[in-house]
């Protein structure tokens, strides 16, 4: 255009930075990503007019693996733990699975657009009862045993390439094995017992119990073993409780030497025959060697704080943690011990205060409308009767200091005491005698 058009670039109707553009109108986009896929449009615009072109970017990624499939534990979580799943890959997986049973496979593929998946049984379209989940994705067998041998592959395929991926399933019998024994509970006395040991075996190989849980489990006879006298030992009773709870107290326990028989009883034996076997235990110990501790509290402070209604003030003393000896520690050893109140709520002097009214004074009117009392209202000390200022009574509704009295109608002729009379002319009236009204009678 002439003049020469000024050129702008936008993507998704978004106007791009300056750092986009190159010369001529050009827009190079180095090292193409998803991310710069969409609709790139050009406005030319100098002061004859403008002009717009748009061109839509299409980025294209051919199939590829991954390493996870989020459908596939989906899936699994709904299914229960013994569906067995396996991945496929381009090298091929092999899973091993017990024979009846179901089996998922994933197809973890990647690529844009979404690749379409094609589902292989020894290279021909699948012909066994299967389900088909997460938009393909996914291929359930309902029952393994209907594909003992061959190879399941996903064919992924879109406009930029396609990925075969491959798995087996290896179905085997898992089993239970009862050829070994536990070791004895007890190695002497009336109640030494061994199970036989439950293994699970895959081909001969033990694996995992939990492979087998499936399966009903042999009866076990638990076999005696160790049925004999034991030596000598000492016998010892709980630890009686500490005498004291702090300070430093004393603990006792019984101490005694027997021998358990191979019929379950307990014989007495001399102190003897059990100090050749091990040294004699120790029946007494002491115990609570903790200093015994207490909560001190220092006296209340001065009860500080406004005055806006009962006991709103609040007043503080120190809480220390002692020993009965009086020396200082820290609060941590009276954790345990109920805390004092370090702050409280009081009742200051000040606050000690009430509305006082006195007497209402005479009506200022007999009749009528007009009338008004008055009485004096004073914020006073409880105690000393002397007035302070207002505020300090303001958390109490103060009383009212004027009222209206005598509103009674005036009889014919009279006025209210306390008014005012308006003498004048008459207008309009022949005889000219006086007229009256009443006026200003708003209190004072």
């Amino acid at each position: 255009g002439v003049p020469e058009a000024e050129v702008t670039w936008f993507k998704n109707k978004i106007k791009l930075p300056s750092s986009h553009h190159l010369r001529d109108g050009l827009l190079l986009i180095a090292n193409v990503s998803l991310s710069d896929q969409g609709l790139y449009s050009c406005k030319a615009a100098n002061l004859r007019g403008e002009v717009t072109e748009s061109s839509q970017l299409l980025v294209l990624e051919p199939p590829r693996p991954l390493l996870y499939l989020e459908d596939l534990t989906a899936v699994l979580s709904g299914t229960g733990t013994s569906t067995r799943s396996v991945l496929t890959s381009p090298s091929g997986t092999t899973v091993t699975v017990s024979p009846g049973s179901s089996a998922l496979i994933g197809c973890a593929v990647d690529g844009h657009p979404t690749p379409n998946i094609t589902w292989l049984y020894s290279g021909k379209p699948l012909s066994l009862r299967h389900h088909l989940l997460a938009a393909g994705r996914i291929l359930q067998i309902l029952n393994v045993s209907d594909a003992p041998d061959g190879e399941f592959s996903c064919l992924a395929e879109n406009e930029a390439g396609s990925l075969t991926q491959k798995t087996s399933l290896a179905i085997q019998e898992y089993r239970w094995s009862v050829d070994k024994t536990m070791a004895c509970s007890a190695s002497c006395g009336h109640k030494g017992v061994q199970l036989p040991q439950l293994r699970c075996l895959l081909d001969g190989a033990e694996v995992n119990i939990s492979h087998c849980k499936e399966k009903p489990k042999p009866a076990l006879q638990p076999i005696a073993c160790n049925r004999r006298d034991c030596p000598s030992r000492w016998m010892v009773t709980s630890w009686s409780p500490c005498t004291r709870s702090c300070g430093g107290g004393t603990q006792m326990r019984r101490v005694t030497c027997q021998r358990l028989t191979a019929k379950g009883s307990s014989v007495p034996m001399l102190n003897e025959a059990c100090a050749q076997v091990s040294k004699r235990p120790v029946d007494s110990q002491n115990c609570n060697r903790q200093p015994c501790v207490e909560w001190v509290a220092s006296s209340w402070g001065q009860c500080n704080g406004p005055c806006i209604g009962p006991r709103l003030a609040v007043q503080h003393r120190q809480i220390f943690c002692q020993t009965k000896d009086g020396i200082s520690v820290s609060s941590d050893q009276c954790s345990a011990l109920p805390r004092p109140l370090s702050t409280q709520n009081c009742w200051t002097d000040v606050c000690g205060v009430h509305w006082r009214v006195s007497l209402w004074t005479v009506c200022t009117a007999t009749c009528g409308n007009y009338g008004f009392q008055s009485r004096r209202v004073d914020c006073v000390h409880v105690r000393t009767n002397k007035p302070v200022l207002d505020h300090h009574c303001s958390w109490r509704p103060r009383p009212a200091n004027w009222q209206r009295c005598n509103i009674t109608p005036c009889e014919n002729g009279m006025f209210p005491r306390g008014g005012e009379e308006l003498w004048g002319w008459g207008r309009g009236r022949k005889e000219g005698r006086p007229v009256s009204q009443k006026c200003s009678t708003r209190p004072c």
